[in-house]
């Protein structure tokens, strides 16, 4: 399912995401996200002071990931969804001229023996090789990405980018200070450990348990007590937000720069966590592609939340509120063609 979320610019064409400024060099990019759960497409204009103007900003959900955790393979239907993704992806791009594509490849193809099928197969379609990316070079283009919204915030930042079968971490203020990517996301933990609808106590306690102990070895590396702004970035988080917010469907506009008190957002986790399949499927901002792994990924997003202002408070500091940030790798990844 596509989701795209289109604007006007003074000369006729589609975009969002940033005011139109005449006269400015531009350079027409490309950039694709194709993580464990979805894949993701930013056609912009970027200017010489480094101003994105989106001309196309879409979604689908593919769950390239489908299985790798278990069989450490990309499973065939899995790799057949997303090249049909990226087929018509392709056609996007043609159609809006894109000077410059970049394909970027996250936890799913890191994890897969496999990937030259799927290396080879987008090669041939866009005539762009995917590039693999590590886990802190994925943290580095989503701290990029989010320091559009991050910036009307105190610094340092603390940037977690959760995603389906990672999540990362980065620390920084105008830069990157220390990341780490761990190997627990929305599609890994489901596939894990919540296979029960609702899932089981025992079986939410096992995911914490999983959680924790990532956060205890990523913590050792980033130091996130030295937040002063905690930014939530992707799917799971922005949906997340919705919930908290209340919104009877999905509103980017209002969900893009949010800033929620923490118990607020724990408490949108916990019932994203708690509700059985059939009530979160009912929830009017719930993309389909997302109903079935929402529960792991709040989890997971409960566990950091709680990491964060818990280590914060250890520091003599306070952790109040909780930013989200609708920019994330997908600007990263433009900003880094141009």
């Amino acid at each position: 399912m596509t989701h795209a979320t289109p604007a006007r610019r003074p000369d006729g064409r589609a975009g969002v995401g940033g005011a139109w400024h005449p006269g400015r060099m531009t350079s027409r990019v490309a950039a694709i996200d194709c993580g464990t759960n979805s894949i993701r497409l930013l056609v912009a204009d970027v200017a010489d002071d480094g101003t994105l103007v989106d001309l196309d900003r879409r979604m689908e959900v593919v769950r390239l990931g489908q299985g790798v955790d278990r069989t450490g393979r990309l499973a065939p239907e899995a790799l057949t969804r997303t090249l049909d993704a990226t087929r018509r992806y392709a056609d996007v791009i043609r159609g809006l001229g894109a000077q410059r594509v970049r394909f970027v490849a996250t936890s799913a193809m890191r994890d897969a023996e496999n990937r030259q099928e799927f290396v080879d197969g987008v090669t041939e379609i866009l005539g762009v090789a995917p590039e693999v990316v590590t886990g802190d070079d994925e943290a580095a283009l989503s701290f990029s990405g989010a320091t559009v919204v991050a910036a009307e915030h105190d610094a340092p930042y603390l940037v977690v980018d959760l995603g389906g079968g990672s999540t990362e971490l980065v620390l920084g203020d105008a830069s990157p200070q220390a990341a780490r990517s761990m190997d627990v996301g929305c599609v890994r933990m489901s596939e894990r450990h919540l296979r029960s609808d609702p899932p089981t106590p025992e079986q939410v306690a096992a995911a914490r348990a999983d959680v924790r102990s990532a956060l205890d070895e990523a913590s050792s590396v980033v130091p996130v007590g030295q937040a002063a702004t905690l930014v939530g970035l992707a799917g799971t988080v922005t949906t997340v937000t919705a919930h908290a917010l209340g919104l009877e469907r999905y509103d980017r506009e209002r969900i893009n720069g949010a800033e929620l008190p923490v118990d607020a957002v724990l408490a949108a986790c916990e019932d994203l966590v708690a509700m059985p399949r059939e009530e979160r499927a009912a929830l009017g901002f719930m993309h389909p592609g997302r109903v079935d792994v929402i529960g792991a990924g709040a989890l997971v997003w409960s566990e950091v939340v709680r990491r964060v202002r818990d280590d914060v408070a250890a520091a003599g500091g306070q952790l109040a509120t909780v930013v989200t940030s609708e920019h994330d790798i997908l600007d990263g990844i433009a900003l880094s063609i141009a």
